[in-house]
């Protein structure tokens, strides 16, 4: 346990985020507690509540600093298909890992704080958007789907296909053989239609 240490600001607020991420990771968020972030801090409970009015708005701002950065761009295989299937496995990856268990926690958990919902679900779908953009601009700079296509909304069908699983199925990993038909079944008749 750390004793209290005098910080400020930003230091501060970089102090209490990295302890809310290791007790996230240690801990669940389920069982995550203000004493416990605080302690791992070295800093008083009231000044993480200062900053944080709840313990759900702490673990969404943990939460986004365990997300990854965006340096893994869009895959280019060369087809739609192929960058489909390597997208929707990166993002399966990503939810079957302990982080994805976190974000199943938080989604179980705050459904009843439409603040922290609404910050939850906007996080959730600007997630990965960017990448299946460019993998539909390029399928169609190759003439494989036409410029309708080119939708946020098309782009993360796939994507939200694959959270369903997640959510509703309770997956805790979604098998290739079900990334496949979601791809084959739905994404490319969806972006090849007339």
């Amino acid at each position: 346990m750390n004793q209290v240490t005098r910080r400020r600001g930003a230091a501060l607020e970089e102090a209490i985020l990295r302890a809310a991420v290791e007790e996230l990771q240690e801990v669940g968020y389920r069982d995550l507690t203000m004493d416990g972030v605080a302690a791992r801090a070295g800093t008083a409970k009231n000044v993480i509540y200062r900053r944080w009015p709840s313990r759900a708005a702490l673990c969404l701002a943990a939460y986004r600093q365990m997300l990854p950065t965006g340096s893994d761009g869009a895959p280019d295989t060369g087809s739609l298909r192929g960058d489909a299937l390597a997208l929707l496995t990166r993002a399966n990856d990503r939810m079957a890992s302990p982080v994805g268990k976190i974000l199943r926690e938080l989604l179980a958990d705050i459904h009843t704080d439409p603040e922290r919902m609404g910050e939850l679900r906007d996080q959730v779908a600007r997630a990965g958007v960017a990448h299946w953009l460019t993998a539909l601009a390029r399928a169609a700079a190759r003439g494989e789907v036409g410029e309708a296509a080119l939708t946020p909304r098309v782009a993360t069908v796939a994507v939200d296909l694959l959270r369903n699983e997640y959510a509703l199925n309770g997956a805790r990993s979604v098998a290739p053989e079900v990334l496949a038909e979601i791809v084959d079944q739905v994404f490319i008749p969806l972006t090849t239609r007339s």
